[in-house]
């Protein structure tokens, strides 16, 4: 009987050490808070939902009020979240507002990550959900090739440039990326530094896309590896001058030349005057592609600096930029003359403001945040705007003075 008693106490007092290992084990495993409360990003939230004006809210966001609100709408279903009884899920129009804001500034994670009241890692999860969510429901309607009346309104267009049976113009441009550590050499462009290759062709929007090419591709590389150059053989044909021409695209010297593909001709110097007046022409359509470059680029500041982000996931930013930028213009948001790019020489570093951010949020009030970011801003882009001011006038008086 002794023998099973002292049995028995040592059952009970391994199963009491085990039960307080596991409390231990289990105390240790708890997070010590599930969800960190930042009541400022709210206050920030609701100022600018409710303060915001529609100049405010386009210097922002780069699209009006009722732009934004229309591409919540197509892509609400795809953004919205189940709600559980571990905590309420982000409502699916800040989640656009989170990504938006990193598209159209050049505000690092952390600082928007202050600005709206949620967590670092939440953000650039917000940023990959949301640019998925845009590509795969908006891609295909709002970036395609002309078809029908619109293939007609694009002829119509280039005919009214000079330039008949023209559906697009074609070029390529750069996208800075942080040198990746496979094959970084080939990433390195003629610019100096590391970036992405974007082809696009453009009729007065961006109808088709390739983007993802090593920085040191050459444009007829591109091209040959995109899928435009599998699709473009049959193409329709009419008579200008007794001379059958089909529906081409134009482009610069660097693509080659085929029967749906036109460039100008080189040997400037022994053209005939014809040679010299098509090439004008061609150049004048050929324009649409660089400024619809330049108009993406400004409004959309996130092409011009580096991302730290991964190299593969470059693409679809772009892609989406490209769909936010042709709803921009179907629905006639004006550009302003502050996202204007004079003069592109490389990728812009991002400014690291978010110390000066959560300082003004902590002592401003609800109404008096909406003025964050412009205390921020804007002094940098009045220096801009000075330098090139004085860049400008020092090149007028060399001319002046020759």
């Amino acid at each position: 009987r002794s023998h099973g008693n002292t049995c028995v106490n040592v059952c009970l007092r391994y199963m009491k050490l085990k039960a307080i290992m596991t409390t231990c084990a289990l105390r240790q495993s708890q997070r010590k808070a599930w969800k960190l409360e930042r009541p400022h990003g709210q206050v920030f939230w609701s100022s600018v939902l409710n303060n915001f004006d529609d100049k405010q809210w386009k210097e922002h966001f780069s699209m009006s009020r009722s732009t934004f609100e229309y591409v919540l709408q197509l892509v609400k279903d795809t953004l919205k979240q189940k709600t559980t009884r571990w905590r309420k899920p982000i409502e699916p129009r800040r989640r656009l507002a989170v990504t938006l804001w990193w598209y159209a500034t050049p505000s690092e994670y952390r600082t928007i990550s202050g600005l709206f009241g949620v967590g670092l890692s939440t953000v650039c999860v917000l940023v990959r959900q949301v640019t998925a969510a845009l590509k795969s429901t908006l891609l295909e309607r709002f970036v395609r090739l002309p078809e029908g009346e619109r293939l007609e309104q694009a002829l119509q267009g280039f005919a009214g440039r000079g330039y008949p049976m023209c559906a697009g113009a074609i070029g390529g441009t750069h996208v800075p990326v942080i040198a990746p550590k496979k094959d970084h050499a080939a990433y390195f462009n003629r610019k100096g530094w590391h970036s992405i290759v974007m082809q696009a062709v453009v009729d007065h929007n961006f109808t088709d896309i390739y983007v993802g090419c090593p920085g040191s591709t050459h444009d007829a590389r591109v091209l040959a590896d995109s899928p435009l150059y599998k699709r473009a053989e049959d193409q329709m044909s009419t008579m200008v001058n007794g001379v059958e021409v089909p529906v081409h695209l134009i482009g610069d010297p660097a693509y080659p030349l085929t029967k749906w593909l036109m460039n100008g001709f080189t040997n400037h110097h022994c053209l005939t005057p014809e040679q010299h007046n098509f090439n004008y022409r061609l150049s004048s359509a050929r324009m649409v592609v660089e400024n619809a470059f330049d108009r993406l680029k400004g409004r959309w500041r996130c092409l011009l600096k580096c991302n730290v982000i991964n190299v593969e996931f470059i693409p679809d930013i772009v892609a989406v930029c490209c769909i936010l930028h042709n709803v921009c213009e179907l629905k006639k948001d004006t550009f302003l003359p502050n996202w204007n790019i004079n003069s592109y020489e490389g990728p812009q570093h991002s400014t690291t403001a978010h110390a000066l951010c959560l300082i003004l949020l902590n002592q401003l009030g609800s109404t008096e945040t909406t003025a964050v970011i412009d205390v921020i801003m804007r002094p940098v882009q009045v220096q801009i705007k000075q330098s090139d001011v004085v860049q400008t006038n020092s090149r007028v008086e060399a001319f002046v003075s020759c």
